[in-house]
């Protein structure tokens, strides 16, 4: 039961930063109708700038200023490129972002090279967060940071386990929950909140009640671009900072975004937790249909047909399980989860 435990909170922390990611780009997409393909790479270079700043300054600073910078470099893209081209249509801003995402790898390269640094959490978020200690006698109880060594010791009266969690992963869940409410606060209590909406759905009354809407896209832009380097701050710390980061979650947080919903935020808070969860916890199962099959008491074997697809263990289908949902999702239910529009 603690290990169980413990892997549903990986998979919330896995959910929580494809939220941080996925927030990003349901910003921008609901504001600008621009599906932005760079949205990785801005989380890449998040990653490799914080490396760089926590080598001079520390990591808490770098986590403030590289989002930041990140961002700045969003807001600057969309001032000198993606503005130029809007006018053309969408097709045209999806190529020039998808060429901007290469722009960004091939760069990274140079400067930091092609294999993986060495980004390390602070000594803060080093070890164990937490203990969960489940004891035969006792059940489950709870320990912060390291449990003592002599509280996992079982004894000839109890059985007792012990599963960590790792702070860099709690710190991830609660940077994004400030994160989430910090967005639900801007977009629904302040006057820059009301802003945004209003130019998502009124630009051209937003423009002429004075507020200058071409300068609202290019901050929502930046922005987003900023949650993307936000994400990339404490993915890079907690897991790798290398150059293929980037490529790893570009599709996952595709498949978040139609999956909740285009343009919805709560869709992507619910599709991030659910995509996490099935990411994380059928690593856990080494069982297939075969395995199911005779335990019902068929005897199932090679000679039958389908006997080596069934023969797959869920752990083994694990990585498909996303885009096996993404596809359900646009048969049965075209605009996602919470989403109010097709596509």
């Amino acid at each position: 039961m603690d290990q169980l435990l413990i892997n549903v909170l990986n998979g919330i922390s896995a959910g929580l930063l494809l939220f941080m990611l996925s927030s990003g780009l349901t910003l921008i997409f609901s504001m600008m109708g621009v599906l932005n393909f760079a949205h990785a790479s801005f989380y890449m270079v998040g990653a490799y700038i914080a490396y760089s700043l926590a080598g001079v300054l520390g990591f808490w600073p770098a986590l403030v200023l590289a989002p930041l910078l990140v961002g700045g470099l969003g807001a600057l893209f969309e001032r000198t490129a993606l503005r130029r081209v809007h006018k053309f249509g969408h097709v045209p801003e999806l190529l020039i972002t998808f060429g901007l995402s290469f722009v960004m790898l091939e760069l990274t390269k140079l400067v930091w090279g092609l294999s993986s640094v060495p980004f390390a959490p602070p000594p803060l978020l080093q070890g164990a967060a937490f203990t969960v200690v489940q004891s035969a006698a006792d059940g489950l109880s709870l320990a912060w940071g390291a449990a003592p060594p002599q509280a996992c010791v079982s004894t000839a009266a109890a059985v007792v386990h012990c599963s960590t969690f790792p702070a860099t992963r709690f710190f991830m869940m609660v940077v994004a929950l400030v994160m989430l409410v910090a967005l639900w606060a801007l977009l629904t209590r302040t006057r820059i909140g009301l802003v945004i909406q209003a130019a998502l759905t009124h630009p051209e009354m937003v423009e002429a009640l004075g507020h200058n809407v071409p300068r609202v896209f290019m901050l929502v832009f930046g922005s987003g671009c900023g949650l993307a380097g936000l994400a990339g701050v404490i993915g890079g710390m907690t897991f790798v900072t290398e150059p293929s980061m980037a490529g790893i979650v570009g599709t996952i947080i595709f498949v978040v975004v139609v999956v909740g919903g285009m343009g919805s935020l709560a869709g992507a808070f619910v599709a991030s937790l659910l995509i996490g969860l099935l990411q994380t916890l059928p690593l856990t199962v080494d069982k297939s249909l075969v395995d199911l099959l005779r335990t019902l008491g068929w005897a199932f074997g090679p000679g039958d047909f389908g006997y080596p697809l069934l023969k797959v263990t869920l752990a083994q289908a694990a990585p498909i399980l996303p885009y096996l949902l993404l596809v359900l999702i646009l048969i049965f239910r075209p605009k996602g989860l919470l989403g109010t529009r097709e596509g």
